[in-house]
């Protein structure tokens, strides 16, 4: 195998992001070996995001990225009209399959969005170690998952619009609810109220905000005190954007960071909420949060963990993923059942229990702190 190849490539394309998948045997981690008939090949799952609006700047990544590196494969193992089929989930497999085809010479295998969701947090949950986390009151503590007991559980995929899927087992699952007031909201709304164009941009000014200067807190109706009565304290929110009712100003008075910080507050509340209150109807323990609206974001972790302590009384947590974004590209990516061209069998995937750290990979987009994973293809 060329030391540099890449291959098994696999896409999501949603409404507001693209997420790539990809193995990489190139650098350090390159080996090759035979072992009971099967050719192991090792390398690493590499990741890569670009927003949807800016579709060109995926299809250049792609052409000088990836097939430059002629490892994407058909899914038979071969070429078939000159065309290469790669692995694709998402509305944009849909919406953009002529536009890959036409560029890229990409024909896309489509995968069903849902259960390509669940494929990649069952992925990560069974395979990479110090997956899941709790975020709560700054700490964050990586929660150790029993295989054997891991399911039911509750996932809540926050993409442009948020998803709550109620999973029982491998390929067992049912969407249950779920929000149209999600990332997408969050960046339409922003982009309206602030003068931020991405989704990143708008998530560092939410940062550096005070969401209390905009949110009417239960301390402003009660004269700063707390209504112990019902379990509200003074500096619950009562109302978000509720003291722009009042206080007179305009859009333009008011500090765009502490917009989009009360805008972000409002949304992970909310999500939270109903998140719990789901998990409740079907008697489900473990929630698990992904989707790229959270990116790491300790305030967002900490608004949708107080929620949901707050609604459970302490009874349920919110868990958090650390490959969060990429779900249903890893879904996606682990359906891959390859053939070479001179045998029928498939090639499995067998993936290694171990993360590591990318290695000087300037060009490449990674995700939080440049992680990938360890892996391995066991071509049988």
């Amino acid at each position: 195998m060329d030391p540099t190849q890449i291959s098994h490539l696999a896409l999501d394309i949603g409404g507001t992001l693209v997420k790539l998948v990809y193995f990489s045997a190139n650098g350090d981690y390159n080996e090759e070996s035979r072992s009971n008939g099967c050719s192991v090949v090792k390398g690493r799952l590499c990741f890569a995001k670009f927003e949807t609006r800016k579709i060109d700047d995926c299809l250049e990544f792609i052409r000088f990225n990836i097939l430059q590196h002629s490892g994407v494969q058909h899914s038979n193992g071969a070429v078939h009209d000159d065309y290469l089929s790669v692995k694709a989930t998402g509305g944009g497999a849909f919406k953009f399959a002529d536009l890959f085809k036409e560029k890229l010479g990409i024909l896309f295998d489509k995968e069903d969005e849902m259960h390509s969701l669940v494929g990649g947090v069952n992925f990560l949950l069974k395979t990479v170690p110090r997956e899941a986390f709790t975020y709560l009151d700054g700490q964050k503590e990586f929660v150790e998952i029993d295989h054997n007991d891991l399911y039911p559980y509750l996932l809540v995929n926050i993409g442009s619009g948020v998803s709550m899927i109620k999973v029982d087992g491998d390929g067992k699952y049912e969407r249950i609810s779920g929000t149209s007031l999600g990332g997408g909201t969050f960046l339409g709304l922003g982009k309206l109220l602030t003068k931020c164009k991405s989704f990143d941009e708008l998530l560092e000014l939410s940062h550096h905000g005070n969401n209390r200067v905009i949110d009417m807190l239960v301390g402003d109706i009660y004269g700063g005190t707390d209504y112990s009565k019902i379990g509200l304290s003074s500096t619950a929110i009562a109302s978000s954007f509720g003291k722009a009712i009042s206080d007179g100003k305009e859009l333009e008075d008011y500090q765009p960071e502490d917009v989009a910080r009360s805008l972000l507050r409002m949304i992970s509340n909310n999500i939270g909420q109903i998140a719990y209150l789901n998990a409740l109807r079907f008697g489900l323990k473990r929630i698990f949060f992904g989707g790229f609206f959270i990116r790491g974001l300790e305030y967002t972790m900490d608004t949708i963990s107080v929620a949901v302590h707050f609604w459970s009384r302490g009874e349920a947590k919110a868990m958090f993923l650390r490959h969060e974004g990429f779900l249903g590209a890893l879904g996606a990516f682990t359906s891959y059942e390859t053939h070479s061209q001179n045998d029928s069998k498939p090639h499995h995937h067998t993936a290694q229990r171990a993360i590591l750290n990318c290695s000087g990979d300037d060009n490449l987009r990674h995700i939080n702190d440049s992680e990938t994973i360890e892996y391995s293809i066991s071509l049988v």
